[in-house]
């Protein structure tokens, strides 16, 4: 636990601490949740007495009115014997009427939430039967979507399915534990194109009525969430991998800019090829932007992204889409290839893809960057334990599944599987990985499937790993001490777990690595916590320098580690990028020694990576110290956008008036939109009636996600 001392320093930078998140925070915080999830109700898979096959689906729409007629073809095999009745799931739109393949009609019943449709026979186990639903909606505001053109975007219609929006827009099993393979066929207006999943079958035209009508096909099974639909005037940009087609769907508009997006995409394909062992399975591979949805969705072979991935030259440095889009790729293997059987199990498609998108961040950007991109999701998931619950991963009760697409099943479970190929080396844990793809492509799997597939690869038996950090919640809290006896050369480690248990915490069982810099070496010792208490002895030969808790940076953790100013001084300039970061910090408790202020300049000056000095900005920022005016105004020019803005910030918050023009410079002459939107915001604090104009001008500057605007509205709501 802390000290005293170190929590009464601690309250100097609170707010820096928010961003960094890699001290130990008192443990006794995870036992008071905020939100009561034990109180949601309980959820499990889904039974079904059919097996859905194929959906063949067909639609026409009236743009101008906002009607679409949609007809479901569906094929199933029975589960059971004297199968006579079928229920979907069919909400929102109006059935119309429902035949067998022959024309015969069939009695249907359509409520809130179901089409219960009376067959005309009763059918064996295994028998295959199809019948056709036809049915329309007007003005639809779920599933199917129509969508007015804007400044931004054109008039268009798309789709939205996950989790549970199938059901919205065609009637379906909409269960992910359920695969078929479909058809979308849809007819549009003369000026649009459709795209869908699968392959292009042939597209028509009908030039009296000035339509054409595109047939896509999606010929191996996936699931009902991931089928999609985007209609609208595109310009379809064309990519490839070899012989993968690989193609951009973008507005007009946005041609000139969208390579910046998309122009990795058939690299990350390859990396990903190669890293998961498993070839990119599907057709072909589109990316399409659509209106009225922020993010992405990973529907197959089709991904949908928010028409905001793409952005001007100048926001590249601020807001890369790379992440965005390499996450949405990952999961045409994890969720698309192989998918969670229930939500419960989300993580295996979640926590897979953000933890594919740091490796492909570790691959393109170098380690100093992917060390970054963890350590962010990392502390995503610490801020959650910590503001409002924690949970086992695989967690089967909600109140519906968006309770659970959280930063449990999506950062925190990257950060497992990061552990996970610690604890078993790399190529077992790839290894494993390509095994598990390859023994259940196209199916649906949980997390006990994993972890066959982890022991039928590798040998290992893991089910102590995924029972403390899969099924139970939390994380473990470390207290770490260390003495060196000069006489014996010997150096005792002790490290205590702390973390409350009494929520279902466990006592974790993991190895760890110890690194160790004398002033003749550098070496590391990997050592097995396996208790609560713990302690080593092991021989050292000088008095160490720094002694280095989890080198590497692999465990999922909060730590207190008392160290002296002396072996701080050292790590900051001489560990890796997480441990500066963490030496910095460290340093707030030694603020009366001049010696820790020099070392922060120092680090804000001139460290090689951009965290650390953005990191030791914003620690001197809390000082609020005169003398450090001219660094903070200096780091106003520094090469890197965050830091510049994190110096902005900080002289924002010294609230002089004086520095007024100083930020109305800084705004004309940053090429950064995050720069200046500090600026901005330091204006507002500063600032009076006089500096009106000029944030009224700022406010119409275009950015991407309107931050200046933003940023300008709330500089003018402090000044009035």
């Amino acid at each position: 636990m802390p000290t005293e001392h170190s929590i009464s320093r601690r309250k100097i930078v609170k707010r820096t601490k928010v961003h960094i998140l890699i001290f130990l925070l008192l443990s006794s915080i995870l036992s008071a949740q905020k939100v009561d999830i034990y109180k949601w109700p309980l959820n499990f898979e889904r039974s079904h007495d059919y097996d859905a096959v194929h959906y063949k689906l067909e639609f026409k729409f009236d743009l101008e009115k906002k009607i679409y007629w949609g007809e479901n073809q569906v094929t199933l095999l029975s589960l059971k014997d004297d199968f006579q009745q079928c229920v979907l799931d069919a909400e929102d739109f109006t059935v119309t009427s429902v035949a067998a393949l022959n024309g015969e009609p069939l009695k249907f019943e359509q409520t809130d939430h179901s089409l219960i449709i009376d067959l005309s026979k009763k059918y064996d186990y295994k028998q295959e039967l199809s019948f056709i639903i036809k049915y329309y909606e007007e003005n639809s505001q779920k599933g199917l979507r129509f969508i007015e053109a804007a400044a931004d975007y054109p008039a268009q219609i798309n789709t939205f399915a996950w989790p549970e929006g199938a059901r919205h827009w065609f009637p379906c099993f909409d269960f992910p534990n359920d695969k078929v393979t479909n058809e979308v066929i849809a007819t549009v207006q003369n000026d649009f194109k459709v795209l869908s999943n699968g392959k292009l079958v042939k597209v028509t035209e009908d030039k009296e009525n000035n339509t054409k009508t595109y047939h896509w096909s999606q010929e191996l099974p996936h699931s009902t969430y991931l089928i999609m639909m985007a209609a609208g005037p595109y310009e379809v940009i064309e990519d490839s991998l070899g012989s993968l087609p690989v193609n951009y769907w973008v507005y007009k508009k946005d041609v000139p800019d969208a390579m910046r997006s998309f122009r990795k995409t058939p690299q990350m394909i390859d990396f990903y090829n190669k890293t998961f062992g498993f070839n990119y399975p599907w057709a072909k591979y589109d990316q399409v932007c659509i209106a009225g949805s922020g993010g992405g969705m990973e529907d197959t072979s089709a991904t949908t992204l928010g028409h905001s991935t793409i952005h001007d030259e100048r926001a590249e440095q601020d807001f890369s889409s790379e992440g965005l889009v390499a996450h949405e790729l990952a999961h045409q293997w994890w969720g698309d290839t192989i998918t969670e059987r229930t939500w419960s199990h989300v993580w295996l498609s979640e926590s897979f893809a953000t933890y594919s998108e740091y490796l492909y961040s570790r691959h393109d950007r170098g380690e100093e960057e992917g060390a970054i991109n963890l350590l962010g999701k990392k502390n995503s998931y610490l801020r959650e334990a910590h503001n409002e619950y924690i949970r086992p991963i695989v967690f089967n009760r909600y109140n519906n599944p968006w309770n659970i697409m959280d930063s449990h099943s999506y950062p925190k479970g990257a950060t497992i599987l990061n552990m996970l190929c610690f604890v078993m080396g790399d190529k077992p844990f790839f290894h494993s990985l390509q095994h598990f793809l390859e023994k259940h492509s196209f199916q649906a799997v949980d997390t006990h499937d994993l972890m066959i597939a982890v022991k039928e690869s590798s040998g290992q038996n893991l089910d102590w790993f995924f029972e403390q950090w899969i099924f139970k919640p939390g994380h473990p809290v470390f207290d770490i001490n260390y003495q060196w006896n000069e006489n014996t050369r010997k150096l005792k480690l002790r490290i205590i777990q702390t973390q409350d248990t009494s929520s279902g915490v466990p006592i974790y069982k993991t190895p760890v690595i110890i690194g160790i810099v004398t002033p003749e070496e550098r070496f590391s010792k990997k050592l097995w916590i396996r208790g609560k208490e713990n302690e080593y002895v092991f021989g050292v030969k000088q008095k160490p320098l720094m002694v280095r808790f989890d080198e590497g940076n692999y465990l999922l953790k909060e730590w207190n580690f008392e160290k002296s100013l002396q072996e701080l001084l050292f790590q900051l300039k001489n560990d890796d990028v997480i441990g500066r970061m963490w030496a910095a910090s460290e340093l707030v408790k030694f603020l009366d020694e001049s010696k820790a202020i020099t070392a922060l300049i120092d680090r804000a000056e001139h460290d090689s990576f951009w965290n650390v000095r953005k990191n030791a900005v914003e620690l001197l920022g809390e000082i609020k110290r005169p003398e450090h005016m001219k660094l903070f105004k200096a780091k106003c020019e520094d090469k890197n956008s965050q830091v510049r803005a994190a110096a902005l910030k900080v002289l924002g918050e010294l609230n002089d008036p004086g520095l007024v023009s100083f930020f109305k410079d800084r705004f004309l002459k940053d090429d950064s939109y995050r720069a200046q939107a500090e600026a901005i915001n330091a204006i507002g604090k500063c600032g009076g009636k006089a500096d009106i104009p000029f944030l009224k001008k700022a406010a119409q500057m275009e950015s991407p996600r309107r931050i200046i605007k933003r940023a300008a509205e709330r500089a003018l709501k402090n000044i009035s």
